[in-house]
């Protein structure tokens, strides 16, 4: 028999049961689509860790506040004032290797609109390193400078998303808007970076895209703070060398802690560890949707196999007669080889497609970041394969 002869007769022997075949891919269809989805998530939380540390500065130290119960703050806050321009001072005129320190403030603005429209953007205040120290790209005009800060300039920059909101298709540029009661000009736009925005490993990052920045002197001198409101929000460090940025983090540590007598009011995160913490979380997620989806494939196999089995026996006769009319013991191992391996590829296919759903859901449910690679899909399609013919040479050995 030709290669041709072998592929039509396993076939026809399949079109036979045609439900018992659909049942017997099950497994394969099962497994194969939860490799597909798993590897999607995978890569997509991959993807998405990534955009947030690029977006945080990979040579970053970013120092934020604790924040507390109320009732708790208070007392904290008798102690230690919180993050303050005392601490960035002090940064700056002792943290060794530094490359660029840039201060912000949160403000909180329960009003933002243009002449064209309104906004729910986040108001930062900062200076002009801000875009140094945290990858930010002007997309027209220019981002504030020294002299903005040093006269309490009503200068703004906003994100992309803001500038679609508040001035839709017009040019931004020499345009006011309003920010609670005060009015600013807006002297550039960032350029649209990415979508990053979530959580890693429990640090909160929002999208660029939807920020305006002002100079952090007309920030503090022109909007109210809370009772216990610090005075800055965050600092954000960067360093020459990402091989320093260990040690300076527990310097910067030992630094505040004695600037805040000994209240630990602040954080410090390095996105370069977060990057390692998510790589080591998403193994063990690998790991245990793999053997999960490893058990489905397993299933599949054993379901070939039995199959396969009751074949030959329900076949005994058919498999005479072609031995007595001159068919060769290769002939016949290599029909119900082939009739297991068409079931694999059959269900491969399909559970491709059952992958690339269940990752379309997921994104479109769980609002989590998928990315389907080709690797995924031609891994999967080589265990479908091999799940066949491994589990297809036993029944196919006896039926010879």
């Amino acid at each position: 028999m030709n290669f041709s002869e072998i592929i039509n007769t396993g076939f026809s022997g399949l079109k036979a049961h045609k439900l018992r075949t659909f049942l017997t891919m099950l497994g394969i269809i099962f497994g194969v689509g939860a490799v597909i989805s798993m590897l999607s998530i995978g890569e997509g939380a991959k993807k998405e860790a990534l955009e947030i540390i690029n977006l945080m500065g990979a040579k970053n130290i970013i120092i934020q506040n604790r924040e507390y119960e109320e009732d708790k703050l208070k007392t904290i806050r008798e102690k230690s004032p919180g993050l303050s321009l005392k601490d960035f001072l002090a940064l700056q005129d002792s943290v060794p290797y530094l490359k660029h320190l840039s201060a912000q403030k949160l403000i909180k603005a329960n009003f933002i609109r243009s002449a064209d429209g309104k906004s729910e953007a986040r108001v930062i205040g900062t200076d002009s390193r801000y875009p140094l120290t945290l990858n930010l790209f002007i997309d027209r005009g220019r981002f504030f400078d020294g002299f903005d800060n040093s006269r309490h300039a009503n200068v703004c920059v906003i994100g992309h998303q803001v500038r679609r909101d508040l001035f839709a298709f017009k040019n931004p540029l020499g345009q006011r808007i309003k920010i609670n009661n005060q009015w600013f000009e807006v002297i550039g736009t960032t350029l649209k970076k990415g979508k990053a925005k979530g959580k890693i490993e429990g640090i909160e990052v929002e999208s660029i895209s939807n920020d305006i920045y002002i100079p952090i002197n007309t920030a503090l001198k022109k909007f109210e703070r809370g009772e216990y409101d610090p005075q800055l929000s965050e600092i954000a460090v960067t360093m020459e060398d990402p091989g320093y940025i260990r040690d300076a983090a527990v310097y910067i540590d030992r630094l505040l802690l004695r600037l805040h007598r000994d209240i630990k009011d602040y954080k410090i995160t390095v996105p370069e560890e977060l990057l390692r913490q998510a790589h080591e979380t998403q193994r063990i997620f690998n790991i245990a949707m793999g053997f999960i989806a490893g058990i489905s494939l397993l299933v599949g196999g054993i379901g070939i196999m039995n199959i396969m089995l009751a074949s030959v026996l329900e076949r005994t006769r058919e498999i005479g007669i072609r031995r007595a009319i001159g068919a060769r013991q290769i002939d016949i191992l290599s029909q119900f080889i082939m009739e297991a391996v068409f079931i694999s590829l059959v269900g491969g296919v399909i559970g491709i497609a059952a992958g690339f759903g269940i990752s379309k859901i997921v994104s479109l449910y769980a609002h989590w970041t998928t990315l389907i690679s080709v690797f995924s899909i031609v891994l999967s399609f080589g265990i479908a394969v091999s799940v066949g013919l491994i589990f297809g040479i036993y029944p196919a050995y006896i039926a010879a």
